[in-house]
């Protein structure tokens, strides 16, 4: 029996482990109460990280489907069947690639994701930011020059905070790093200070708020522009120290004349009076912060709602303050020089649809679109990386039906779930506890600047192969080198490339591959902290506070804040002509449960036991009207599809507004997942259509389907 401190993998927070392990097993989980982050915090997940661990519908060696059935095969025989198959798509572009979830949570995937993309050769690249995030990167971009130059609320001196379309109680941020937000929350009213939650739904966010404000669905961006609007005319605007640093703040007023309260008060639910007070709090509190989420990215005007967002920190001079919301400084990230060369979306367009590219990537919307449409360069080959389209994409049922259609699909995944099924060949990462350990990712967007690191707790057995091994091996393959390139000779190449771009005239230290390679980063990084530091240092070590970052953080041409990007700002007719054009009818969004991180936790007992998670949240009016008993069944209809689902009545769902949790539906055939087959759900992207995008950003709109709700 042996105690291992680690780094919870399930989420975006980043919260410290204490591992009991006896042998090849973990056999108790709890929260690290020396962690220099999350100081002992430890939700559902992270404590049923054993029983994931050691899940035994995980997979353990690589599956190729021969007469449509799965054999087991070993890893030289997979890889070599994947190089032998690929062979037959000597156009690359007929070869396409989504990037999932889980590829952001793993070591592996934040340094070699990259790489693997490029080998592919192809601009057929599909990834879950287009179901998700994808407007915030845009808008960051526009704004500040980097697509990840995204500013998080320093809640911890934050004096008053503005929450849209977010549920932190649940996620424990997104975007946004910040273990045990309950309790930050519940700090910052202790110290005196307050937070609103807009939402359409009651939830535990809300249910602990100083205030919920009520709205209706898709509205934010109403909203949002509004608050910008009693900035201009109450002569709120205050930029303190942000002056020098933004382009002319004053255009903006002409901008959004046209939202003043009044003009904007039946569309969103919110009164005026309500506007103008929540302007006056925000200006007047002495530290704020305004943040959104899916409620505000997820949805039809997700960019602008975006810019709307920062835009208010900016006016407030909230931006980049303490209290305010503020650039992380993650120890593996060096300072910038103050510009650069923006951000530019569309340097290509889809094959099909037009679609421009962004970030390098179409969205994920339109890969059924290159994968049914016949003609040059049409997709028939597939490789899903930790990712479950099949779930999590609009339209499910036509996705479904793509997957199926495909020539050749490898799919990189521990289960055989809703997509995998459809692939030929499959190759399974190695469980948490037999994986090393370093947010490339979420420390960017953490709340306070920490550094951690930690090996496997259990070494990898014999004949498996390890994530990076499975990116690598890839890699070559998708390259042209073969199943059998020697993968020490590329990394040490690969290696001496980036030291040379990087200056570093010393030889980076480490066990691994990829330790060498995150000692060079951390090296070279902003405080030159090293991977033996972090070793000796289990429980992470604290980088201090956040702290100011302007002007080093802009990549802009000008140096500054662009306060007005001309994309955006050609959007904005777009928005006013949809606030003088509400539709009729019930009006469909998600939520996220503490329980749950999308689709990849429901084969977890101890995390859907008890109540079922996925039902349909409805109003008692608006049940009532229609004829819905609580623990009935609604038969819920979209444009695109129909389902029926177990209602739940309650109050805090607002009228005319039903809400159903995502990554359910695991009632297909031909998987193995045993417990979340059980507790199998209703897929809500069933619903979700997939004509529907933010056009800025090619993001799906998940949130705010127009439904047709009656008894099953």
């Amino acid at each position: 029996m042996r105690t291992v401190f680690t780094t919870c993998p399930l989420c975006e927070a980043t919260c410290g482990l204490e591992l009991t392990v006896e042998g090849d097993r973990i056999t108790k989980v709890r929260g690290d109460r020396e962690d220099e982050f999350s100081r002992g915090f430890i939700c559902p997940k992270g404590a049923s990280l054993g029983t994931l661990d050691a899940d035994p519908d995980r997979l353990s060696t690589p599956l190729i489907k021969r007469d449509d059935e799965f054999q087991e095969a070993t890893w030289e025989e997979a890889f070599a069947y994947v190089d032998e198959r690929l062979k037959d798509f000597p156009d690359r572009d007929t070869v396409a690639m989504y990037l999932g979830n889980p590829v952001v949570h793993s070591l592996a995937g934040g340094l070699y994701a990259g790489p693997l993309r490029k080998a592919l050769g192809s601009r057929n690249v599909f990834t879950a930011s287009t179901v998700d995030q994808m407007p915030k990167h845009v808008q960051v971009g526009h704004m500040f020059g980097g697509v990840f130059s995204i500013p998080v609320p320093d809640i911890d001196r934050t004096d008053f905070m503005l929450v849209l379309g977010a549920d932190p109680f649940s996620s424990n941020g997104s975007l946004w790093t910040v273990p045990d937000a309950p309790g930050r929350f519940k700090d910052l009213q202790k110290r005196g200070g307050r937070f609103v939650v807009v939402d359409p739904r009651r939830s535990r966010t809300a249910q602990a708020a100083d205030q919920h404000v009520v709205i209706r669905p898709g509205t934010d961006v109403f909203l949002l522009l509004s608050l910008i609007h009693e900035l201009f005319a109450q002569d709120l605007v205050n930029l303190r120290d942000l002056a020098g640093h933004v382009t002319d703040h004053t255009v903006i007023r002409e901008h959004v004349e046209e939202f003043g309260p009044e003009a904007v008060e039946e569309r969103t639910g919110v009164d005026a009076a309500t506007i103008r007070a929540l302007a006056r709090q925000l200006a007047g509190a002495g530290r704020a912060a305004v943040y959104g989420r899916i409620g505000t990215t997820t949805v039809e005007f997700g960019t602008v709602a975006s810019w709307a967002v920062d835009t208010l920190n900016v006016l407030t001079g909230n931006l980049d303050r303490p209290g305010g919301v503020m650039w992380p400084l993650p120890a593996h990230s060096r300072r910038g020089t103050g510009s650069g060369k923006g951000f530019a979306i569309g340097r290509w367009h889809s094959r099909v649809k037009g679609h421009p590219e962004v970030m390098g990537e179409y969205p994920a919307v339109t890969m059924v679109d290159e994968i049914e449409t016949p003609g040059e360069g049409q997709v028939r080959a597939l490789f899903t990386i930790g990712g479950n389209p099949a779930l999590s994409l609009p339209n499910s049922a036509r996705v479904n039906a793509a997957l199926s259609s495909l020539d050749f699909m490898v799919s990189v995944d521990p289960y055989l779930n809703e997509t995998t099924r459809h692939a030929d060949v499959v190759l399974p990462t190695p469980p948490p506890s037999r994986r090393d350990h370093y947010d490339i990712a979420f420390l960017n967007n953490s709340v306070r600047n920490v550094a951690k690191y930690s090996r496997a707790a259990i070494p990898l057995e014999e004949g498996r192969v390890d994530e990076t091994d499975i990116f690598f091996r890839l890699t070559t393959i998708l390259a042209g080198m073969g199943p059998a390139a020697d993968l020490d000779a590329i990394a040490a190449f690969q290696l001496a490339d980036l030291k040379k771009k990087a200056g570093a005239d010393f030889e980076p230290e480490g066990k691994t591959r990829e330790e060498r390679l995150l000692d060079l980063k951390l090296r070279t990084g902003a405080y030159g902290v090293t991977l033996r530091q972090l070793l000796d240092h289990p429980h992470g070590i604290d980088l201090g506070p956040l702290t100011s970052r302007l002007p080093e953080i802009l990549r802009t041409p000008s140096g500054k804040i662009e306060l007005t990007p001309q994309p955006i700002m050609d959007d904005l007719p777009r928005v006013l002509a949809a606030l003088g054009t509400p539709e009729p009818g019930m009006v469909l969004v998600g939520r996220r449960h503490l329980r749950t991180n999308n689709s990849w936790m429901h084969n977890v007992p101890a995390l859907v036991k008890g109540k079922p998670l996925c039902t349909l949240l409805v109003n008692p009016g608006d049940a009532t009207r229609i004829g819905l008993a609580d623990g009935g069944t609604a038969q819920v209809t979209s444009r695109v599809g129909k389902i029926e689902v177990l209602v739940e009545v309650t109050a805090d769902i607002a009228p005319g507004v039903v809400s159903m949790p995502h990554g359910w539906g695991h009632d297909q055939p031909g998987t193995r997942l045993t417990v979340a087959a059980e507790h199998a759900g209703v897929n809500v992207n069933l619903l979700t259509d997939d004509l529907r995008i933010d056009p800025l950003s090619g993001t799906a709109v998940l949130n705010g389907t127009r439904v047709q709700v009656v008894p099953a």
